[in-house]
């Protein structure tokens, strides 16, 4: 039943409110959660059959959730993200529910515990509504390769999402979930916020745990929140961030505060992507127009050379399909997932034949390639060479931020594709990685938020990048820009 008893102005707006605004509602018991979770319900039914970003909803479930957290706002002993409706990318484990990574392989896996970040929301009373779509193992820019199907993009179907985390952005931008939590290996939170026109966030390597997050390339892989305010991805970083046992790569809250003294006036742009010929027109436009709206704010706009942009992603594509060779060895068939029904002759030909049939194309490629660049005899020619390189690009990096506060770019070198315009060639499509990977080899935080729409009214997005654990100062900037 549609929320008919609360007032019309409410009712449009409930995803337009920042969270803390909802929050207020509910306290002053002008709201309900279920309430929310209904509106939410509402609108997964009226877009989801065709825009496929949820590939499960929980329905009763989050409707149980709501009556709950509704009796401990009444009693004073609700969370601090009570009412919070959050979405959760396929690559997160809840607890009891199915993960599958948008791949056949876990086709039958059932998370027997939470992801961490998951359960930080979880311990703050928000209601997770469902498991959203994407790119099978997060690989992909374009969410085309899930096994379950393509996400569409809500502003024009024939576009796609973006990836990997297309189904989280489409979710927001279509009003399914307030938040949703996406991962980022290579910019996939990033590049489907701009193709969907919503903020997303990729922070800091290390601030967020990464237990309960099915591997794709374990020294690149974050997880962050996506929503239609910043001030919202502001919240949901604050809980989910933090030291976490089961995770060595994690650190402490203290070392977020280890701020070198900004600014926070002085903006770089390296003029090799700015300029580069892939860029779009209407983006590069968009793009140089926000400079000059900062200019006319007090802030001091430089173009600067980056000697490495060309390495980029060779560099990421080199070192992330070696991780992903040897973390996706696990899916054998044998532990859990997928298993071939078709008769084997022995144990090497029932992996064989379960991975064969049960990784996408996508898949197959980069383990196959991340097997060969790790082989003995072409380790030390691409792996090693790789590693090195990373480490020259973290540094160069590192050293322009210590002369500016943020580097900018625009997020993407064009609007959405059309629905399957870059699937028959790979390397067209890993081109489109180019503005978003640099964040994820040099482990530094970064935000994509809206920079209006181009000639075709597809959201174009703004990039901004900023030194390790420097999230609040990239957060206030957005604040001021969005």
């Amino acid at each position: 039943m549609l929320l008919c008893f609360i007032e019309y102005p409410i009712w449009m707006n409930i995803s337009q409110l920042k969270y803390r605004d909802l929050r207020n509602l509910l306290d002053q018991g002008q709201l309900t959660c279920v309430d929310i979770v209904t509106y939410y319900l509402s609108q997964i039914e009226a877009h989801n059959s065709k825009l496929n970003a949820f590939l499960e909803v929980y329905a009763e479930e989050a409707l149980e959730k709501a009556v709950l957290v509704d009796q401990k706002l009444q009693s004073g002993t609700a969370g601090e993200l009570a009412g919070l409706v959050i979405g959760i990318k396929d690559l997160l484990c809840y607890e009891n529910h199915r993960s599958y990574a948008g791949s056949k392989i876990l086709d039958t896996f059932k998370s027997t515990f939470s992801a961490t970040a998951v359960q930080r929301l979880l311990d703050q009373d928000a209601i997770v509504i469902g498991r959203q779509n994407c790119d099978e193992f997060g690989m992909g820019s374009t969410n085309e390769n899930s096994a379950y199907g393509p996400v569409l993009n809500f502003k024009n179907t024939a576009h796609v999402a973006g990836g990997s985390s297309g189904g989280s952005a489409v979710a927001v931008q279509a009003n399914m979930c307030h938040i949703s939590l996406g991962t980022d290996t290579g910019g996939s939170i990033r590049m489907p916020a701009a193709f969907c026109g919503v903020a997303g966030l990729k922070p800091t390597y290390g601030r967020v745990s990464r237990w309960g997050l099915i591997a794709y390339a374990s020294s690149f892989d974050t997880i962050g929140p996506m929503a239609r305010q910043v001030d919202d991805l502001a919240l949901v970083l604050k809980y989910i961030s933090g030291a976490d046992g089961q995770d060595s790569t994690v650190v402490s809250p203290n070392e977020f505060k280890k701020k070198k003294p900004t600014s926070g006036k002085r903006i770089a742009y390296i003029k090799e992507m700015a300029e580069h010929p892939s860029l779009q027109l209407d983006i590069k436009k968009a793009f140089f127009e926000r400079l000059e709206q900062m200019k006319l704010k007090g802030y001091e706009v430089v173009g600067v050379d980056f000697p490495f942009v060309e390495a980029l992603l060779p560099t990421y594509y080199v070192l992330t399909t070696a991780e992903a060779s040897s973390n996706l060895s696990r899916f054998d068939g044998v532990k859990f997932g997928h298993r071939t029904e078709v008769p084997t002759k022995d144990l090497l030909d029932m992996y064989k034949k379960t991975r064969d049939e049960a990784f996408g194309e996508e898949v197959k490629r980069r383990i196959m390639l991340g097997t060969f660049v790790l082989s003995a005899d072409y380790y030390d020619a691409y792996y090693t060479k790789a590693q090195k390189v990373r480490r020259l690009i973290k540094e160069f990096t590192q050293s322009l931020l210590q002369e500016y506060d943020f580097l900018v770019s625009p997020t993407t070198s064009s609007t959405a594709y059309r629905l399957g315009e870059k699937t028959l060639d790979p390397l067209q499509m890993y081109l489109g990685d180019l503005f978003t990977v640099q964040a994820n080899v040099a482990g530094l935080p970064a935000i994509s938020i809206p920079m209006g729409v181009d000639a075709q009214s597809l959201p174009m997005g703004f990039q901004i990048m900023a030194d390790v654990f420097q999230e609040e100062a990239i957060l206030n900037l957005a604040t001021e820009l969005v």
